[in-house]
């Protein structure tokens, strides 16, 4: 049992890595996933290497969207909402749009060299797998893993990158491409988001390394993007087992975040008992009134900015003070739904969303962009108003 690199005798590009690992061949190729470079490297070697089987960085649901073209189509939103996923969704779609804008730069489709693997790999009759992890448990990971304001500095960033005109060309991508150029992109990563880089490369990297040494046959070839590389090559050279259980699990939200999340309405309703008790039965009443139109009304007024359905606005003003006193659900989750089932978006409306999120003016046209926009404002002013309200109600305690 040995493990060894063999680029000696690699006849490809510096983006081809050839590895022995026990009694496997494995030609490990680095992709630029907005790159015809790379689609072009990647049908060359299948046809010439003729391997007993081919794996390829997706996922089922990943396959599936490149390869049938129904990435939003088949969504689900209801069910997005009821599993608390919208904030999951947003981060999908603001990265795919950027990704999406950097190819159309380029007239090249995103993932193209990877879809390009499976169809040399069909056309030669060799087996393919999908080795990599299943996107909705990686979004989940990273998304439960973060801080706030992790989020926060995630999302603006994100923006940022879909409303950013910039050009790149084939040279800039194939300098990104540099090993040492990549690896100062990680550790800088590294550094903003340390969380973001452990789940979305380096556990990726221990994923894709252990199905690839699983996969069957002797001389195998496999697609990665150029940032897994490195990753995937010092897994294998170590030869071990990994555990792939352990990082297929959703972490739990932080106990102190739970917490957190129950003692402020405890707070707030015991203070208002208190009130009740030592001021009187009409002290209670105003400071129930003051909740309900703290909260009420700035989420009112976020669905109404975003343009929301009637009801929707409506139900903003109700449920704001009553998810308020609760961390189970927010205001958001619970207008977006109402949304969704007076004006859900149409079929059209699924295939554009990559197009229409670097539009600000489509937040508001685009109904699946509206729910989002809906969700973001009126938890917005639901957030807004359980501070306001419970200061109010504090303070009225100690006077």
């Amino acid at each position: 049992m040995k493990t060894e690199a063999i680029n000696n005798q690699n006849k490809y590009s510096e983006d081809v890595e050839i590895l022995r690992v026990n009694d496997k061949e494995i030609f490990l190729i680095g992709t630029a996933h907005i790159s015809q470079m790379s689609a072009d490297l990647v049908r060359e070697v299948i046809t010439a290497e003729k391997p007993d089987r081919v794996c390829v960085e997706l996922d089922e649901q990943r396959y599936k969207a490149l390869s049938e073209k129904k990435k939003w189509e088949d969504l689900d939103l209801k069910k997005v909402i009821k599993e608390k996923q919208l904030s999951t969704l947003m981060i999908n779609i603001l990265l795919a749009s950027y990704q999406k804008k950097l190819g159309e730069k380029l007239g090249v489709n995103p993932g193209v060299e990877l879809l390009e693997a499976t169809k040399a790999a069909n056309e030669a009759d060799i087996p393919i797998s999908l080795c990599d992890r299943d996107i909705r448990i990686t979004l989940r990971r990273a998304w439960n893993s973060m801080s706030f304001w992790q989020k926060l500095k995630l999302m603006g960033t994100g923006a940022f990158g879909v409303f950013e005109k910039q050009e790149i060309s084939e040279e800039q991508l194939a300098e990104i491409k540099k090993k040492d150029v990549l690896n100062e992109m990680m550790r800088e990563l590294g550094k903003a988001l340390p969380v973001l880089k452990r789940v979305l490369i380096d556990e990726r990297d221990t994923y894709l390394a252990q199905k690839i040494k699983e996969s069957e046959g002797q001389k195998i070839v496999a697609v990665v993007g150029a940032g897994h590389v490195q990753g995937i090559k010092d897994t294998l050279m170590k030869n071990e087992t990994a555990d792939l259980e352990s990082i297929k699990i959703i972490p739990p939200v932080s106990p102190v975040w739970k917490i957190i999340g129950w003692a402020i309405p405890a707070i707030i309703v015991g203070s208002l008992f208190y009130i009740g008790f030592n001021k009187g039965s009409e002290a209670a009443s105003d400071n129930v009134i003051f909740w309900i139109l703290a909260n009420g009304i700035p989420s009112l007024i976020g669905a109404a900015i975003a343009l929301a359905h009637p009801f929707a606005i409506l139900s903003a003003f109700f449920a704001a003070p009553i998810t308020s006193l609760t961390p189970v659900i927010g205001a958001g989750y619970v207008v977006a739904f109402v949304q969704v089932y007076f004006q859900p978006p149409k079929v059209k409306e699924f295939t554009t969303v990559s197009e229409d999120v670097g539009k600000i003016k489509m937040w508001w046209k685009n109904k699946l962009l509206k729910v989002l926009l809906v969700f973001i404002l009126a938890g917005l002013g639901s957030a807004i108003g359980t501070y306001v309200g419970a200061y109010e109600i504090i303070k009225n305690v100690f006077n």
